[in-house]
Order: structure tokens, then sequence, then C-alpha cells
């Protein structure tokens, strides 16, 4: 029995630098392996790639079951750029490229004959805008970006702004007319009212016949603008005089 134990504490005091050492070298395989690509016999895994994510957009939206534009779209309309030139080629007036003429709609309402009649030019001068006064307020558009903003967005003005006032300006010419003889008092009076109108509206909860809807908030998308714009030009005005 003693020789038994003899025995074995020989054979543990052997095995234990044994596998300390066994148990540091396992560790330090295992942490050099975590770095290193993987590679298997056979192929059956292949070696770490690091690729860039892609950022092309598809219309598809990567689903497998979607329609893949880029195959089933010729290249001559594939984009909005090639369609509109494409469209261009079909028909020159198209409604896609169709730009607002404004030239020609100034010429055919007579705007420049009402204006002169009306003595807009006049007025304006009277209150202090005149051609030399326009000629320093063009530095100071510029210092505030918005010369920058009128030539970044010639075609949301042309087709958009563009239309609404010049086709309503056979209409508003007269009030604009009246209301610069009158001064920057006529402007003020007008927000005034544009912002009282909106207030009884919204105290007498009026609503939208046939729809139910408020016509305080409704009609506010239009009259409060208005009123903004309107006390706007007044103390642009104002400022002028002084």
């Amino acid at each position: 029995y003693k020789q038994a134990q003899e025995i074995v504490a020989t054979v543990g005091s052997n095995m234990a630098p044994v596998t300390t050492t066994t148990l540091f070298t396992a560790l330090a395989f295992t942490g050099a392996a975590a770095y290193a690509p993987v590679n298997t016999v056979g192929g059956a895994f292949k070696s770490r790639q690091v690729s860039k994510s892609s950022t092309r957009v598809y219309e598809n939206f990567g689903f497998e079951f979607a329609e893949d534009m880029v195959e089933n779209t010729p290249d001559v309309i594939l984009g909005e750029a090639n369609y509109k030139q494409w469209v261009s080629t079909v028909n020159d007036n198209s409604f896609l490229n169709r730009q607002y003429n404004v030239v020609g709609r100034v010429r055919e309402l007579g705007l420049l004959e009402k204006t002169a009649e009306l003595g807009v030019l006049s007025k304006l001068e009277k209150l202090g805008l005149d051609l030399a006064t326009v000629e320093e307020l063009l530095p100071q558009a510029e210092k505030l970006g918005l010369l920058s903003v009128v030539g970044n967005n010639q075609q949301l003005l042309i087709n958009g702004a563009a239309p609404l006032v010049i086709e309503g300006a056979p209409i508003l010419l007269p009030v604009v007319a009246g209301a610069l003889g009158v001064g920057p008092a006529a402007f003020y009076l007008g927000a005034a009212g544009f912002f009282g109108l909106d207030y009884f509206l919204i105290a007498n909860g009026v609503e939208v016949p046939f729809v139910g809807l408020p016509a305080g908030v409704v009609a506010g998308l239009l009259l409060v603008p208005l009123g903004v714009v309107s006390g706007g030009v007044g103390l642009f005005f104002s400022g002028l005089k002084k």
C-alpha cells in the first residue's frame, strides 16, 4: 500500500509541470488562431476577406422576389436623368420637361402695360425703393445667401412660384398698387386682417362644408403666410423711409 502511494505521488509530481506547460501552450495557439485566416482542407471554408459595403441602390429594395429593374428596363430610360433625355427626343413639349414661359405669359397678359398704367414704379420710388437702393441691397442679399438660393432653385421658382404670381397678377396688381399708394400702413392693415380672419374662424369653430375639417386650420395654411409676408413688406418699406 505504501509503495502504491509513493508511485502515485511520483507520477503526480512529474505531470504537474507537464500539465501547466501544455495548458499555456494551448492557450497561446488558441489566441493566435483568432487572428489568423480560416483555412481548411478541401475548401469547406474560405479565408476571410475584408470587403467594402456596396452603396448601390436597387429599386427592388434587395428582395429576391421583387422585379429587378436593371434587368427589365432598357438602359436608355434607366434612371431619372436618362428617362428625361429620352422623353425630350420623343416630345419636345412634354409635361415632364416643360418649362413655364415667363416672358411669353407676361407679354400675353399685358402686365408691363398694366404696371405702367397703375404707376407701380413711381409709387415704389416714393417709398424709397429705386434702382440705387436695389443696387445697395444686392450685396446684402448675397451675404444672406438669398441669391444663391434663387440660383440653385431656378426650376422650382420658374415652374412653381412664377405661374402663381404671373397668372394672378392681373387681379393682384390693382390691390398692390393701392397698398403702395397708401404706404406701409396698408400692409400692416392687411397683415392684421389676415391674422384676424384666421383667429375668427378658429374662435368660432367654423368647419369646412361637406368635409368637417376646422376652417381655421385649413384657411390658416394660406392666411398665416399671407399675414407674415404682408407684415414683412410693411417693415421693409418702413425701413426704407428711415
